[in-house]
This record gives structure tokens, C-alpha cells and sequence, in this order.
């Protein structure tokens, strides 16, 4: 252990810090000096989403300190960016342990410093944090939350006032003044003097009166409204949104599985609250087995991400990946627009470049032109900004089980997916088809595509330097084949004046025969991220060949 790290914990013995703060220090400085170095070898870096990660004392955690600090900085910036005008900002949080603690020393910061806060009066997902943005005409949001990661994190995630998570010029120049703020001293912590402005069930009811305006089959839900669904919120906030917008839509067999409709940021019942992961919906797929229902969904703890399994042909129920609830709802909503005469050619759909192919050669059937865009929902937002007023946005989704439609929300949105999956298989109903059958009507029409993702954990510091050691050596002598047939197109994203899109740490790799491996280190988990994608009758050979070839566990 570096003496510096002992020295900066030793500053966290100071009367500014609490005294369970001070406590927890002098334990791990006097029994545990490795969780000491991870806790203050760096300070927890405000990248350009926000904060995320694990929650304890220390530079490098998530605590009352550096989320003050990190909304100071925050509150600096709006203050310089909206000088003269009645800033307002809203805050909401999720289900998460110290989620509520952490929105209100957010609000308290931001009105100290002479800010408006609307702050929700329980827990409620992103994607409504996104919509009461632009409802309220507030500069900006805060949302507390680490998605779907291990109930040991949190997070903090930044939104602007178009409701999209900040991006540039905004994220760099918040991450600067936030840079600045090197002290809690430097904090204006709330002294309670100050109050919010709570909000909660008008924004309840105008979000859910719009996502559910964006349907495009009702007499079909009318005939089918007694599908049976079981749904399951992962004990987050899902449970406050996605069972009355299904009910508002009109089915009426929506089954619970019980236990996990408790907010509960320990998540008692899942290892991971993770809708891409199967263990997370064992339990509700237990019970449509039970009850006989065709269609399991599943959100996150802050309901942006769904998760889905189906009946395939031998009536057994099957996870669906992100890709294909993206391909099938695409395929969904494009056909529906055909029919209904609303395209136009002023419309539009965004995936991101790590996304199957299969979304562009469903819009290229309908002459939708596609948005590539870099991983992360913002820069699908950031296209529905740019476009608004002039083009619109039908539909947008990335792998990891995020989708959105319509412009209500400028994020994923659990809730309205959940609603678009209902309600195609309502639709598919009428010709005694179902989502498994429709999938496979795509895969007889646009080819076979396969995808898989392959996340390598590597925590820590050493954990770090091992990620930026393997996409360096991928740099430096990058594959002349990708199992067995030659690569013919490098792209390099640390260079957007050859990509035409923002600078990121991401490699791509295109084959011959259709294959592309993408490698992205993660920007909010330990993790380095290998994306594997294969086209053709042996599609499911060549995944397994690509992993074989890049993951060395």
C-alpha cells in the first residue's frame, strides 16, 4: 500500500466527516488495508453519465461526500450556464439501499445553492425521471440509481433538459467543474432551512397517458385481453409504472410474482437484479409454469431495461435477447406504420453499432433510413434531438435489453416496451401466431442472426490495468481473421474524424462472411465487454468459434 493512500484516509478522520464515516476508515486502516486501497487509491471518477459504484467510506465510493461533491459541481455549472434565469432541476430515485439518502442530500446541495428542486415523493423509474424533465421545463435531473448492478452499488446519473442523459459539450465541462470541487468542505450541504417542491402522481398520470398513446393495435387487445403475463419488477420501480400502463392499455391477466414487488435494495431473491441474466427471472418464469401464461417480463431496479421469455413451439418458455425483443418490435411497429399509411419517409429508427444488423435490414424493407450510433441510450436521444421538428423517431433499441419508442421519454423505457410487447403478441393473436413464431418468420426472411455477449470481470486496480492492457495489445496487433475468414474493415473509435462519431474507447472488427467482433471496456462496471455477431445458416458455429478466438478468461 502507496503512503498517499493512507494519508488521504487519514484526512477522512477529520471533524468534517461523521462519525460512522470516521469509523469505518480507522477499521479498515487498522484490519483491512487492501479494501483501504481500493477505497482511496483514486477518487470515484464522474464520468460522462455521472457516478456509479460501490458503496461505502472512501475517495472511491459512493457516500454522502462524493455525491455532495459531485452535485456541487453540478449546481456550479447551471448556475454559470443559466445565470440570471430560475434554474429548476428534478430528482428521483430508485429502490436501491441509500437511493432515497442520496436524492435528498442532492436536492439539499442544489437548493443551497439557490436552485428549484422537484423531487418525487417515493421511488420511480429513469425513464419517468426523463419524461418530468421536459414536463416540468426544468435545466436538468438527477437520478439515483446503478441500473442493474449488484445491490453493493449506486449511482448518479445526469440528464439535461431535453430529458436525455448529458452528453457533449455538457459532460465534460461538468466533469471539469467537478474536478474543482477536490474538498466536501467545499460543499454547500443542505442545512434544512430549504425545502423541495414534491411531486409524484400528476406526473404519474401524464407519463403513463402518453407512453400508452403510442399504441397502434387496441381492437386487437380488445379481442385479446386476457393473454395471461406475468411480470416481475426485480424489486425496483418497475412495480409503479409497467402493471397500470398494461391495465390502461386493457389487459386484464397481469400475475405478480409476489415476493419481488417488495422495493428492497438488498434484492433478496435474485444474485444479480439483472433482466439479461436467466437466474434473474426464474422466479416469475416459476409461475407463468404455474398459471399457464405465454409471456414473462421482467424489469431492472430502475425499469429502463425488460427482459422477456416466451412459449417456444414445444410450449416451453424461452429468454429472449435484447437484439431479438429489438428485431421483433422493429418489425412490429414498421409493419404497423406500413399499414396504417404513416410512413411517410420523414421517418426514422437509431440502434447503436454494437446492435444486430437485423434491425437496418428490417427498416431497409420499408425504406426507414438507420442511425448507427456509439453504445448508450443518450446517443440514440441525441439523434432525436437533432431530428426533432424536421423528422420522427419511430423506434430505437440497443442489446442490452434497452428500447424506446416515441419521443415522450429520451431514454430506454421499460414501461412502454413491456406495452409494445403485450400488445404485438395481441396482434400476432389474431393470426394464431405468437412472438416466437414471428421471430422466426424474421430469421426465414432476413437471414439467420446470431449475437452473443461475453462480459470479462476484472475489478480493482490490477483489474484496470488489465483491461487497458488487452484493448492495447488489440490495437497493436489486431486479427487478420475472424474465425477462419479474413478481416476487411477495422474501425477504431478513438478517432472520430474517421468515424464520424464521438470519441470512445471501442474496437470493431468485419469479416468476410458477415461476422464483426466489438470490444468496449465498460464505463460503469470492472468489466471489459466482447460483442460477438454471425449471419447465416451456421451462425450459431461461428459465435462459438469468435468467443473461442478473443475470450481468454
Amino acid at each position: 500500500m502507496e503512503t498517499n493512500y493512507l494519508d488521504r484516509a487519514k484526512m477522512w478522520l477529520s471533524d468534517s466527516f461523521d462519525e460512522q464515516t470516521r469509523a469505518e476508515v480507522r477499521d479498515m486502516i487498522d484490519n483491512n488495508p487492501q479494501l483501504l486501497e481500493d477505497s482511496f487509491y483514486r477518487n470515484l471518477e464522474f464520468g460522462t453519465g455521472g457516478l456509479r459504484g460501490i458503496m461505502g467510506a472512501g475517495t472511491n465510493r459512493m457516500n454522502k461526500y462524493t455525491v455532495g461533491m459531485a452535485t456541487q459541481g453540478l449546481a456550479n455549472y447551471l448556475n454559470e450556464c443559466f445565470s440570471g434565469k430560475g434554474i429548476s432541476v428534478v430528482v428521483s430515485y430508485d429502490s436501491r439501499n441509500n437511493s432515497k439518502f442520496f436524492a435528498q442530500i442532492t436536492a439539499g446541495v442544489l437548493l443551497e445553492n439557490g436552485i428549484k428542486v422537484y423531487l418525487f415523493d417515493d421511488i420511480r423509474p429513469t425513464p419517468e425521471l426523463s419524461f418530468a424533465i421536459r414536463y416540468l421545463e426544468c435545466n436538468a435531473g438527477v437520478m439515483i440509481t446503478a441500473s442493474h448492478n449488484p445491490k453493493e452499488y449506486n449511482g448518479y446519473k445526469v440528464f439535461w433538459e431535453d430529458g436525455a442523459q448529458i452528453i457533449a459539450p455538457h459532460d465534460k465541462n461538468i466533469i471539469e467543474e467537478v474536478g474543482k470541487i477536490d474538498s466536501p468542505q467545499k460543499v454547500l450541504f443542505p442545512t434544512g432551512n430549504l425545502t423541495p417542491v414534491i411531486v409524484g402522481e400528476q406526473i404519474d398520470n401524464a407519463f403513463l397517458s402518453s407512453i400508452t398513446s403510442l399504441t397502434l393495435t387496441h381492437d386487437a387487445v380488445e379481442r385479446h385481453s386476457d393473454i395471461k403475463i406475468v411480470y416481475t419488477p426485480l424489486h425496483g420501480t418497475g412495480i409503479k409504472t409497467i402493471p397500470p400502463a398494461l391495465g390502461r392499455l386493457g389487459f386484464k391477466n397481469i400475475y405478480h410474482v409476489e415476493e419481488q414487488d417488495v422495493s428492497d435494495g438488498d434484492f433478496p431473491t435474485v444474485v444479480s437484479p439483472n433482466p439479461e441474466e436467466p437466474t434473474a427471472m426464474k422466479m416469475a418464469m416459476e409461475k407463468a409454469d404455474s398459471i399457464g401464461a405465454d409471456i414473462v417480463l421482467a424489469s431492472d431496479p430502475d425499469a429502463d431495461r425488460v427482459g422477456l421469455a416466451v412459449r417456444n413451439n414445444e410450449g416451453e418458455l424461452q429468454l429472449l435477447t435484447g437484439n431479438q425483443i429489438a428485431s421483433i418490435l422493429v418489425s412490429y411497429m414498421l409493419t404497423r406504420w406500413h399499414e396504417k399509411g404513416k410512413l411517410t419517409g420523414k421517418e426514422y429508427i437509431v440502434k447503436t453499432i454494437v446492435t444486430t444488423e437485423m434491425l437496418s435490414a428490417i427498416a431497409y424493407k420499408y425504406n426507414v433510413p438507420v442511425y448507427n450510433v456509439l453504445t448508450g441510450f443518450k446517443y440514440i436521444a441525441e439523434v432525436v434531438r437533432h431530428n426533432e421538428g424536421k423528422m420522427t423517431f419511430i423506434c430505437g433499441g440497443e442489446e442490452s435489453d434497452g428500447f424506446n419508442a416515441g419521443e415522450y421519454v429520451r431514454d430506454k423505457d421499460a414501461a412502454v416496451t413491456c406495452c409494445l410487447i403485450a400488445e404485438c403478441a395481441a396482434w400476432l393473436a389474431d393470426s394464431d401466431k405468437t412472438l416466437y413464431s414471428y421471430l422466426e418468420e424474421l430469421y426465414k426472411e432476413f437471414g439467420l442472426y446470431r449475437e452473443k455477449l461475453v462480459s470479462v470481470v476484472r475489478k480493482g486496480k490490477d483489474g484496470v490495468e488489465q483491461i487497458q492492457a488487452i484493448m492495447s495489445q488489440l490495437r497493436e496487433n489486431p486479427p487478420k481473421e475472424l474465425a477462419g475468414s479474413g478481416v476487411f474493415r477495422t474501425v477504431d473509435y478513438l478517432y472520430p474524424e474517421k468515424t464520424g462519431l464521438p470519441k470512445s474507447n471501442v474496437l470493431q472488427f468485419f469479416s468476410n462472411d458477415h461476422s464483426v467482433v466489438s470490444v468496449r471496456p465498460s464505463g460503469t462496471e470492472p468489466k471489459i465487454k466482447f460483442y460477438f455477431g454471425a449471419n447465416g445458416p451456421d451462425a450459431d458455429a461461428k459465435i462459438d468459434d469468435l468467443v473461442a478466438q478473443f475470450v481468454k478468461q
